[in-house]
């Protein structure tokens, strides 16, 4: 340091000084942030702040609509082209996969830490991951022995069973113009797309036991997050294992022999691995906009796709499904539309409602600087 000392003078030993003083201030700026997340993302309060602050009800279910459309498509290919016509061992590939991916996320520490044992009791969880594979299992199996336009009018039927079911459990009561909403978007559903009623016994049994399971299944994930500091990879980290479990025992149940014997060649396993991890990705984003939304914003959405499937196949793949099934189309998307505007108005005016408190008690209680410093806080963070 003599050498520089001799150089630089005091000037430059003050402006060496400066230049230090001012990366340290930089690095820990930087640093502040990093572990401000990385603590945030390690407690089940923080993960949730930072799951409601990073995916709103319009990302979470924009990439809810994306990923379905691509496992359609990847479904396509393994039940078509590879021939593997075993629904539930499917849905067990997928979960299996999940749970194997959040695996290595928490080995990495990459995964939202979960609530507290006692704020959420084991039997919670237990019925949650039951429903769960009951639901989806009865799906698939209702689709593979009904026509698709008999399991497209049991999708329906979910939608006035849990507006009925979260009435009954939670005192959750709709306004008169959302029902008179979802009656026009059921209907106009109904029209484009039932268009085949075949029935059978066996495949009406089977559907008509899925509502039940199917509307209690997107009720519990809603209200789970909602009500407690779940976020959707943390629930789902909990709940797989007991999906899984009773996928094991459903799957000789409702699926056909065989499943040992299946050609289980390279292009066939890449074909299932890649549907396998579009089911991750619809899981995880059905939790997240069950979690951002509610459960019958979700079951819209879902008819949401079907339509805008049906709409872009006859534009672009030529498809022909008529003319009113087309104008039922439509209709319904007029009617999503409209919901989706009840809704925002809804939020919006929940928001006020929060917000006014805060506003009242920064005029009643002008005691002291300090407190008006700490109230004009609380209104910025509340904005």
């Amino acid at each position: 340091m003599g050498v520089w000392e001799s150089i630089l003078g005091k000037a430059g030993r003050r402006f060496v000084k400066r230049k230090d003083s001012d990366a340290g201030e930089n690095g820990r700026a930087l640093e502040q942030p990093q572990s401000s997340f990385y603590s945030d993302f390690h407690t089940s309060e923080g993960a949730k702040h930072q799951q409601q602050r990073l995916c709103g009800p319009f990302v979470a279910m924009t990439f809810n609509f994306i990923v379905a459309v691509g496992i359609i498509m990847a479904n396509k290919v393994v039940m078509g082209k590879v021939g593997f016509n075993f629904p539930v061992a499917l849905s067990l590939i997928h979960y299996v996969t999940s749970w194997l991916l959040m695996a290595i996320f928490k080995a990495l520490s990459l995964l939202p830490a979960s609530p507290p044992s006692k704020a959420t009791p084991f039997s919670s969880l237990f019925l949650l991951g039951a429903v769960m594979s009951l639901a989806t299992g009865l799906a698939n199996v209702s689709l593979q022995h009904n026509s698709v336009g008999f399991y497209q009018m049991a999708k329906i039927a979910v939608t006035p069973t849990i507006v009925l079911a979260e009435f009954m459990i939670f005192n959750k009561k709709v306004s008169i113009h959302k029902v008179i909403t979802l009656a026009i978007v059921s209907i106009s559903v109904a029209v484009a797309t039932v268009t085949d009623l075949e029935f059978n016994f066996f495949g009406a049994c089977v559907a008509l036991a899925w509502i039940v399971p199917g509307a209690i299944n997107k009720i519990l994930w809603s209200n789970m997050q909602q009500t407690g500091n779940w976020t959707a990879l943390a629930l789902m980290w909990k709940t797989s294992p007991i999906t899984i479990f009773f996928f094991v025992a459903l799957m000789p149940l409702l699926d056909p022999p065989g499943v040992l014997s299946f050609n289980w060649n390279w292009n066939n396993v890449a074909a299932i691995i890649i549907s396998a991890l579009f089911g991750f990705l619809l899981q995880w984003s059905g939790a997240l906009a069950l979690g951002a939304t509610s459960a019958t914003s979700h079951v819209v959405l879902g008819q949401f796709k079907t339509c805008v499937i049906m709409l872009g196949g006859y534009v672009f793949f030529n498809s022909d499904p008529g003319m009113i099934s087309l104008c039922g189309a439509v209709v319904a998307l007029s009617g999503m539309s409209f919901y989706t505007y009840l809704n925002m108005l809804k939020e919006s005016a929940a928001a006020s409602k929060k917000l006014l408190p805060k506003q009242n008690s920064f005029t009643l209680k002008p005691k002291s600087t300090m407190d008006d410093q700490k109230v004009g806080m609380d209104i910025v963070d509340s904005v």
